[in-house]
C-alpha cells in the first residue's frame, strides 16, 4: 500500500513496559510525579538551570522505582513501605516548586530569588534524607540501580552546598526600577526593555500569562504587600512599552466562571496561553507548547511561523494532541462540576495555498455528489493522490467538506470505489483534527464492513485506516463494540505481509483497551501470533511479542499462551533471537513469570537460566533491567540450578 504508508511506519509498535503490574500504589504515585514534572517545559529563565537539573536528577530515580514494581513486593515489609512513602514526601515539595517556576509569575521569581533559592535548597534536604533512609537491601534493589540512586545523592549534596551566582544586572535593574529615590539613574525605557528581555515578557501572550499569575499571588494573600504591589507596578510598566491595551488582557466571561468554581481555582495549566481560555482539544506545536487548536490554527493561517509563547521559529506547523492534559482537564471539570462548552473541530485551509489548488479541490469535493459514476470516481482517485502528497491538502480537502461525501462512498457497491476512498480516506486521517471528523461522520461502521468484505488492497488498507482513528481513545472501544477486531484477526492470520503488518498494528493499538484485550485473545489471535514467532521470514518477531506481551497482563490470555506452550519458543529467542527480539521476549517472560511461577520454571527446563545471565551482562538497556528482574524473580522460586 502506498498512502499514508510512511506516517504508519513511523508510529512503530513498542512494548508495554508496565511489567509487575501495581501491586504497590505508592510506586506509581512516585513515577507519576517524576512523570508530571518531566512534562513541564515552560521554566522560568532565572529558575530554568536549577528546574532542568533537579528534573534530571529526579529522573534517575526510574530505573529504582522500576526495578521495585517488577520485584514481588507482596510481601513489602513495614519499614520498606515507609521508606517508599517517605520518598513520596519529599518528591511532593519538589513536583511543588518545579510547578511554580514553570507557571509562576516571572517578576515574583526574580523578586524573590533568594527565597526560592532557600524552598530548592529545602528540597534537596528532604531527597537527601529520603535516599538515607530507603531499605535497598529489603526492595530487592540491584547493585547497579543502587549505584545510580547514590550518583544522585552525591549530586544533591553537591548542589546543596553550591550557590548559585545572582544575575547581578538582573538585580541592580530592579532595584532601581523600586527605588523610590528619583535620582539619575531612575527607571527610564531602556532599563524596562532590558528586564522585559530578561525576564522574558514581550508578547501579548507573554503579558496574558504573568497577569493571570500575579492575580493569584493577588488571591492568595489577602492583604496587598509591598512586594505584590512592586509587582503589579512592574507589570503595568511592562505593559506601556509594549504598547498592549489593557482590554487584551481581560478574562473572558468563561475563564472568569471557571474562576468563580466554588470548590478550586482553575489550574493555570488548562489554560491556552493565547487567549486565556480553558482548552478544549489542546495540541502541541514544534516548540514543545500547549495551545487549543482552534486559537493555534488561526494564529498560523495569520501566516505566522512562530510559537505565540516563545517567539521561536516553528521547524513545522504539524500539531500533536496533548491526550494526557485533555484527559486531566476532563477530570478535575468532572470533579469540580464544570461543563465544558462542545466545539466542533475547526479546520481552516491552510495558508500558502494557491488559487488555483484551493478551486482545484472545491471542484473535487463537488465532483463527489455527481450523479455521474465516473465522475464521482475520477474525483475519489484524484483526492487521494492530492492527500497523499502533502499535509495541506489534506487541510484543505477536509475545509472544503470532503469527508462526508467520502465517508458516504464508502457503503458504495463497488469494490473499486471502496478501495480508492478507504486509501484516501486513511491519506485524509494522518491529520489530527480530520481523524476526529471522519469519525463523527460514522466512518467506522463501515470502513469495518470493507475490511469483511473488501478485495485485498482495501482490507489492508481499511486495517490502517482503523489504526489511524483509535488513535482516538473513544474509537478504540468503538471498534470493540463493533465486532472490528475479528476480521483483523483474521487479516494477521491469512493477509499478505503488508496486511499482516497493518493488522498487528491495528490490533496492538487496540490492545491498548482493557475491555479489547479479552475481544482479540477470544478472535484467536494467539495462534496466528506464535505462526508470526516461528516463521522469521516475515520479520514480525518483534510485533508479534508486544502484541504478547500486552495480552499477558490480562488473565485470559496467560490461560491461553499457557496451553499453547509456547514458552520453548520463547526461550529460543531469547538465546538466539537478533537484541531486540531478546529484549521483547524478556519482557514477555516477566509479565508471565511475575503472574505465574509455573512458567518461570517451564523457561528454566528449557535452559533459559544461562541466556539471561548473558543478557544482563551485555543486553539493551531495557534487556538488562528485564533480565535481571527475571533473575532475581527466579532466585524466590524453587528448584533453581
Amino acid at each position: 500500500m502506498e498512502e499514508g504508508e510512511q506516517k504508519r511506519r513511523n508510529v512503530v509498535i513498542r512494548s508495554s513496559d508496565g511489567s509487575g503490574g501495581d501491586e504497590n500504589d505508592v510506586v506509581v504515585e512516585l513515577m507519576g510525579l517524576i512523570e508530571t514534572v518531566g512534562s513541564y517545559s515552560g521554566y522560568r529563565k532565572t529558575t530554568r538551570k536549577q528546574c532542568l537539573s533537579l528534573v534530571r536528577r529526579l529522573q534517575l530515580l526510574v530505573p529504582l522505582l522500576e526495578e521495585i514494581r517488577e520485584n514481588d513486593t507482596t510481601l513489602i515489609s513495614a519499614q520498606a513501605l515507609n521508606g517508599l512513602v517517605n520518598l513520596k514526601t519529599a518528591l511532593l515539595p519538589a513536583k511543588k516548586l518545579l510547578k511554580d517556576c514553570n507557571y509562576g509569575s516571572k517578576i515574583y521569581l526574580a523578586l524573590e530569588s533568594e527565597a526560592v533559592m532557600g524552598r530548592f535548597h529545602a528540597v534537596y534536604d528532604k531527597l537527601n534524607q529520603a535516599l538515607d533512609e530507603m531499605p535497598y537491601d529489603e526492595l530487592g534493589i540491584s547493585v547497579e540501580v543502587k549505584e545510580q540512586v547514590e550518583l544522585m545523592h552525591t549530586q544533591l549534596q553537591r548542589a546543596r552546598r553550591r550557590t548559585d551566582t545572582q544575575d547581578m544586572e538582573l538585580a541592580m535593574d530592579l532595584m532601581v526600577v523600586f527605588s523610590k529615590k528619583k535620582d539619575d539613574r531612575n527607571a527610564d525605557s531602556a532599563i524596562l526593555e532590558r528586564l522585559a528581555t530578561k525576564l522574558e515578557l514581550h508578547t501579548v501572550a507573554d503579558l496574558k500569562e504573568e497577569t493571570f499569575a500575579v492575580k493569584k499571588l493577588l488571591k492568595r494573600r489577602r492583604q496587598n504587600s509591598e512586594s505584590l504591589q512592586q509587582m503589579t507596578d512592574l507589570l503595568n510598566k511592562f505593559k506601556a512599552i509594549a504598547g498592549i491595551d489593557e482590554a487584551l488582557l481581560v478574562d473572558s466571561p468563561f475563564s472568569k466562571t471557571l474562576q468563580r468554581c466554588p470548590t478550586s481555582l482553575i489550574p493555570h495549566e488548562f489554560l491556552c496561553p493565547i487567549t486565556l481560555e480553558i482548552m478544549i482539544d489542546p495540541v502541541i506545536v514544534a516548540s514543545g507548547q500547549t495551545y487549543e487548536r482552534a486559537s493555534i490554527e488561526k494564529w498560523l493561517f495569520s501566516n505566522r511561523r512562530s510559537c505565540p509563547k516563545t517567539g521561536q521559529t516553528l521547524d513545522h506547523l504539524s500539531l500533536a494532541p496533548n491526550f494526557a492534559l485533555k484527559n486531566v482537564i476532563r477530570q478535575w471539570c468532572e470533579q469540580n462540576k464544570v461543563e465544558l462548552p462542545r466545539k466542533d473541530p475547526v479546520i481552516l485551509p491552510p495558508f500558502g495555498c494557491s488559487a488555483e489548488i484551493i478551486e482545484e479541490i472545491s471542484s473535487l469535493v463537488q465532483d463527489l455528489y455527481s450523479c455521474n459514476l465516473d465522475v464521482r470516481r475520477e474525483a475519489i482517485v484524484k483526492i487521494r493522490m492530492l492527500s497523499k502528497e502533502n499535509p495541506e491538502n489534506r487541510i484543505l480537502i477536509a475545509s472544503s467538506g470532503g469527508i462526508p461525501p467520502l465517508v458516504q462512498l464508502l457503503s458504495y457497491p463497488d469494490s473499486e470505489i471502496q478501495e480508492q476512498t478507504v486509501t484516501a480516506l486513511l491519506n485524509l486521517s494522518i491529520d489530527e483534527a480530520n481523524k476526529r471528523l471522519i469519525s463523527r461522520e460514522g466512518a467506522i461502521p463501515a470502513i469495518i464492513e470493507v475490511l469483511q468484505k473488501g478485495n485485498g488492497q482495501a482490507k489492508e488498507n481499511s486495517a490502517a485506516a482503523l489504526f489511524s482513528l483509535s488513535m482516538i481513545d473513544e474509537n478504540k472501544l468503538l471498534v470493540g463494540n463493533l465486532n472490528g477486531i475479528p476480521p483483523l484477526v483474521e487479516l494477521l492470520g491469512s493477509g499478505t505481509i503488508r496486511g499482516k503488518k497493518d493488522a498487528a498494528t491495528a490490533l496492538f493499538n487496540l490492545s491498548l483497551n482493557q475491555a479489547n484485550k479479552s475481544r482479540v485473545i477470544k478472535a484467536g489471535i494467539i495462534p496466528p501470533l506464535l505462526h508470526l514467532l516461528e516463521d522469521k521470514n516475515l520479520g514480525m518477531v518483534d510485533e508479534a511479542l508486544s502484541i504478547l506481551q500486552l495480552l499477558a497482563s490480562h488473565p485470559e490470555g496467560r490461560s491461553e499462551i499457557g496451553r499453547l506452550s509456547f514458552i520453548e519458543t520463547l526461550v529460543r529467542i531469547i538465546q538466539t533471537g537478533t537484541p531486540k527480539n531478546k529484549e521483547c521476549a524478556t519482557s514477555v517472560l516477566l509479565e508471565l513469570g511475575l503472574n505465574n511461577s509455573s512458567f518461570i520454571l517451564g523457561a528454566l527446563q528449557y535452559g533459559v537460566y544461562e541466556s539471561l545471565v548473558e543478557l544482563s551482562k551485555s543486553g539493551t538497556n531495557r534487556a538488562q533491567r528485564k533480565a535481571n528482574s527475571l533473575l532475581q524473580h527466579m532466585s524466590k522460586c524453587e528448584h533453581i540450578p
